[in-house]
């Protein structure tokens, strides 16, 4: 019996260290510090849509959980880090209505300084029925305000988080889409200046035909220069410009960057680089949506030119999607995301250790010692919008 226990305890030592070996070898994940589930078990089957924040009381992430995408069931639920861990989902929104119950949708968090924590979300059979709701907190997630329904025909960002201006404009990045033609995807901004209480709307931005982007990312470039970064159904990023602090754009541009027809997001960092949390995915040839696999980080110092800095997940089953990503007052890069529409994962990367890799004709660098999984399982996509 005691040999036998040796060996079984002398087996699991070593599978741990070729585990351990596997991690530290890629060399694409060598800057990452954490990585976690928000949660282990939760009273929904299917999540999606994730949103981080940095409060004075720690982080909080939201995102919509239930049967499944557009089931009457889905609701808004928030986690809170406490203590060194993350707190059980907390249901905080729904979308009950006085004729009819309607899904959730993709909730966007927003620390005020010194002021509530910000949530918007969406109620609504679909995206083009969308009525944008709020609701806010001042304790950091712990308790929040009945949720109060925007003016007509604003629903907040649509995906991801505001940014707030040299000239105190907060900047909500959103889209519209789906009206009958199919053809609606467009990009514009809904603008407040008193914390969420009053709107006004600038845009769309300008395109040309064919070119059709939503979920937008801002770019902070300074002195009033302004980017964004637009998923597509245009086989690549799109990105627009403004010099006037957000008023004025130019027209969307495709970037070197591929798009699998899937949200994204970006931040501007402290020391003035970006980072874009993205699947670096180009559709198969003839069409426009590609596998939510991998997922990757890139950093740019001009919005331009961008290099490979790590690949969160690189699995060939699919769905890791609909990223979000802030940068916290102790300089590391929280990303948070869809994991295979079962649990949300959460991971933090140290800038200081990522080692850039310059991406040339939009494909992500070949370095030594790591190769990507050879194609296996891909989930089903058809429910992901």
């Amino acid at each position: 019996m005691k040999k036998i226990s040796l060996f079984l305890t002398a087996t699991c030592l070593f599978l741990c260290a070729l585990s351990l070996k596997a991690q530290v070898s890629n060399p694409w994940r060598n800057a990452v510090v954490t990585d976690e589930f928000l949660y282990d078990k939760a009273p929904f089957p299917q999540c999606h849509s994730a949103t981080i924040a940095e409060t004075p009381y720690g982080l909080v992430a939201s995102f919509f959980g239930g049967t499944k995408e557009r089931n009457p069931d889905v609701c808004i639920y928030v986690c809170r880090y406490e203590n060194g861990k993350w707190t059980a989902p907390q249901m905080v929104a729904d979308g009950v209505r006085p004729d009819k119950r309607y899904p959730t949708w993709n909730p966007v968090l927003y620390q005020v300084p010194g002021g509530d924590l910000l949530l918007w979300y969406k109620i609504g059979a679909n995206p083009g029925t969308w009525q944008g709701w709020i609701t806010r907190s001042k304790d950091g997630g712990k308790t929040w305000t009945p949720g109060e329904q925007l003016p007509s025909g604003y629903i907040g960002p649509v995906k991801n988080k505001p940014v707030l201006l040299s000239n105190m404009n907060l900047f909500l990045p959103t889209s519209t889409e789906g009206n009958k033609n199919g053809n609606s995807w467009q990009v514009h901004f809904e603008v407040t200046n008193d914390n969420g209480k009053t709107y006004r709307k600038v845009g769309p931005v300008p395109a040309d035909s064919g070119m059709l982007a939503i979920q937008p990312s801002i770019l902070d470039h300074g002195n009033g220069k302004l980017q964004i970064i637009a998923r597509s159904r245009n086989r690549a990023l799109l990105t627009s410009w403004s010099s006037d602090n957000g008023e004025t754009w130019s027209k969307l541009a495709k970037t070197n960057l591929p798009n699998n027809n899937s949200g994204t997001d970006a931040v501007t960092m402290k020391d003035g680089r970006f980072a874009l949390i993205y699947n670096h995915v180009l559709p198969p040839d003839g069409q426009t949506k590609g596998a939510r696999t991998p997922l990757n980080l890139s950093i740019s110092k001009d919005g331009k030119t961008w290099y490979a800095g790590a690949i969160l997940e690189d699995s060939p089953i699919s769905q890791y999607s609909y990223p979000s990503i802030i940068q916290t007052s102790d300089g590391m890069l929280h990303c948070i995301y869809t994991w295979r529409r079962l649990k949300i994962k959460h991971v933090v990367i140290d800038p200081a250790k990522l080692k850039l890799k310059k991406i040339k004709d939009g494909k992500w660098p070949v370095v030594k010692g790591y190769s990507a999984p050879k194609e296996g399982e891909i989930t089903d996509d058809e429910i992901t919008k």
